[in-house]
């Protein structure tokens, strides 16, 4: 049998083996510990701005009448919502009521010779029953050479029609108080150019007027009689109690003398009327369109390149900090 294993020899130990072969890929360690949160980063740079919005929340709604059977187009610039009649004013218990031509109210999407009703305190209410009386702005077509009355059926063909149109500018007219077209303010734009219509009357010196900022106080054509009397008959005729008001043409020399008479017949009726035009403000988009411009050119570029600088030092300094963590959680040798 083996005998007992003897001591350890007293000789010096050999030198270093050679080195082995690679060993083997040791398994899958398991995860690490969650890392702490990094530093926070740096205040960015302010952003772009957007761009401009395709559809606006805001806007302006005016009425436009073109005084013939046809319904008139929306100004450019501008989108229609509905087309109708043009109801100048109403005449009712001898009192009468006027609508702004330049206000959706003067555009009605149905036409009736009487179109509307009046109720009293006994909780009754009456349709075409009385001596009521409504007006429309008319167009061009000559009366019957007798001058009788037009019945319902046949009314159409005297009856503008209107257009209620939305812009997102504002629309004002402007009056030149004599017989040239005045011109649009800085910035603005022409929609239309006409006579400056101001106010008008019927049966009992009963009427209104238009406010002469209205698109409704600029009249694309002008007629000495530019609306039709209507009743709840059903019948509608041009009157001789029917009277209509315009800006005359003055004389800037002779504005503090005593106006002269004069009786004015006609084709030399337009020399004695105001002109005007319709305009809307593009002043406002103009500026944020230039602003736009300005910006994206000068200062854009100086701001994309503090902002490339910017990234680049950040990511810069979350490798170092990174760097720092990982020796610092390096278990020691």
């Amino acid at each position: 049998p083996p005998g007992v294993k003897g001591p350890r020899g007293v000789s010096p130990p050999g030198p270093p083996g050679f080195t082995g072969h690679k060993g083997d890929k040791g398994k899958t360690g398991f995860p690490g510990q969650v890392g702490g949160p990094g530093l926070p980063g740096r205040k960015g740079l302010r952003g772009l701005p957007g761009r401009a919005a395709t559809h606006y929340t805001d806007g302006f709604v005016i009425a436009r009448h073109s005084q013939s059977i046809n319904v008139p187009d929306c100004p450019h610039g501008t989108s229609l919502i509905y087309s109708g009649y043009s109801l100048l004013f109403i005449n009712g218990n001898e009192r009468a009521h006027g609508q702004d031509l330049g206000t959706v109210g003067s555009c009605l999407p149905r036409f009736s010779t009487m179109p509307f009703l009046f109720c009293d305190t006994e909780s009754t209410c009456r349709y075409a029953s009385r001596n009521d009386y409504s007006y429309w702005l008319s167009t061009d077509k000559l009366m019957p050479a007798n001058m009788v009355a037009v019945t319902a059926d046949k009314v159409a063909p005297y009856i503008s029609r209107c257009s209620v149109c939305e812009t997102t500018s504002k629309i004002l007219a402007f009056h030149s108080q004599n017989t040239l077209i005045p011109e649009c303010p800085r910035g603005w734009e022409t929609l239309w150019t006409g006579y400056s219509f101001i106010m008008q009357t019927g049966a009992g010196a009963e009427g209104s007027s238009q406010p002469l900022m209205s698109p409704g106080s600029c009249m694309e054509h002008f007629r000495r009689v530019p609306f039709i009397e209507c009743h709840g008959r059903g019948t509608c005729n041009y009157y001789p109690d029917s009277f209509s008001y315009w800006l005359a043409s003055l004389d800037r020399n002779n504005m503090f003398r005593k106006p002269v008479p004069q009786t004015v017949k006609g084709f030399s009726l337009e020399r004695v009327i105001s002109r005007c035009r319709e305009s809307v403000n593009r002043l406002n988009l103009l500026n944020v369109i230039h602003e736009l411009s300005k910006f994206e050119h000068e200062i854009l570029p100086q701001e994309f390149k503090e902002k490339e600088e910017q990234e680049k030092t950040q990511k810069r300094e979350a490798e170092n900090v990174g760097l720092d963590f990982k020796w610092k959680t390096l278990p020691d040798p």
